[in-house]
This record gives C-alpha cells, sequence and structure tokens, in this order.
C-alpha cells in the first residue's frame, strides 16, 4: 500500500517536471529580450510629434475663430493644415504658442465685454491725460524702484484695493484701464498726486 501511494506520487512528480519544462522552453514577454522589440525609427517618432502638434493647432485655430465669432471654412482649414505640414517642429511649436495666446486673447476680450470696458472702447479723457503722464501709454511700465507698475503706475496695495490680481503691469492694458477707471471714479484723481492734477 504505502508502495503504491508512493508510485502515485512520483507519477505525479514527472508530469509537474515535463509542463514546467515545457513552459520554460516557451519565452514569457517579460523575459522576452529587448532587442527583439519592434523599435519605432526616429523619423516615425518625429513624424507622429509632428502629426499631433498640427492637430493640436487645428483645434486651437477653430477655438480662436469661434471665440471671435468667426469661422473657418474648409478651405481655410485645409490650406492651413498643408501650410502646418510644411513647418519643421520648432516653428510648429512656435505656431502653436501663437495660437494658444490668441486663444487666451480672445477670452481675455470676452471676459472685458462682459464686465465693460471692451477694448475699443475710449478711455475718459482724464484717465488718457494720466496714463500719458505716468507712463507716457506703456502698460508695462515699471518704476525705477519697482514700487509703481504699469500704465497708471499702481502700487500693489492700490491695484488690489481696485480688485486687481497679480502684478498690474503683467495684466492687459484693457483691464488696467477698466481698474484705473474703478480708482477714478470712487477715489477722484488724487491718487495720481502729480499727474491727477
Amino acid at each position: 500500500m504505502r508502495l503504491r501511494t508512493l508510485g502515485a506520487v512520483c507519477a505525479s512528480c514527472a508530469v509537474a517536471a515535463s509542463t514546467s519544462t515545457a513552459a520554460a522552453q516557451t519565452p514569457s514577454p517579460a523575459s522576452t529580450p529587448v532587442a527583439a522589440l519592434p523599435v519605432q525609427a526616429p523619423g516615425d517618432l518625429a513624424t507622429a510629434a509632428k502629426r499631433q502638434l498640427i492637430e493640436r493647432h487645428m483645434v486651437m485655430a477653430r477655438k480662436a475663430a469661434q471665440l471671435r465669432g468667426d469661422r473657418l471654412s474648409r478651405t481655410d482649414r485645409s490650406r492651413k493644415r498643408a501650410a502646418l505640414h510644411s513647418f519643421t517642429l520648432p516653428r510648429l511649436r512656435v505656431a502653436n504658442r501663437r495660437v494658444n495666446r490668441d486663444v487666451r486673447e480672445a477670452r481675455e476680450d470676452i471676459r472685458d465685454r462682459r464686465f465693460g470696458g471692451a477694448p475699443n472702447v475710449p478711455i475718459p479723457g482724464a484717465l488718457a491725460s494720466i496714463a500719458q503722464c505716468e507712463s507716457h501709454g506703456n502698460p508695462r511700465a515699471i518704476s525705477p524702484g519697482g514700487t509703481y507698475r504699469g500704465k497708471y503706475q499702481f502700487s500693489f496695495s492700490t491695484w488690489a484695493s481696485v480688485g486687481g490680481k497679480g502684478d498690474p503691469a503683467a495684466a492687459s492694458e484693457t483691464e488696467q484701464d477698466r481698474r484705473a477707471a474703478i480708482l477714478l471714479r470712487t477715489g477722484g484723481p488724487g491718487h495720481w498726486p502729480v499727474c491727477g492734477r
């Protein structure tokens, strides 16, 4: 009885050993050498990157046109796509940054129109003369000490008091005009002691 059981155990060991040998002969994906895996040529990677940048550009160009109340016709889209195919990768990246900026500016214009102060609306004469006196109308002007910034030479505290966020000189010109109009309306020209007279 004992020998019969031992024989059955040995037979099952032999079957297990043969299956493990067969499994060892079949390579698993993890044990496949790296050299055997398919390698993409560098040109394929560049082509894929270019295709992705072009698609991204087209999406953003359509978005910019839509935000400005315009549409890119099918002909315009195909011409634009054909032109983009002739670009190099670095030039495509620059074009994408430009179209992203267009979308940002279109969104800012919409926001400015919604909250009063559309870019094409003239600012009051008093503000125009203050801006000319303070910074020669330069929205990126910064005083020598760095305290006063932007077209109307806001200090950070005055800018925050009229609802501005961040650096006044980094804000759009339209936003600076709007914040200066708020300051003029609420506090008068006295906020500009020299140029507000």
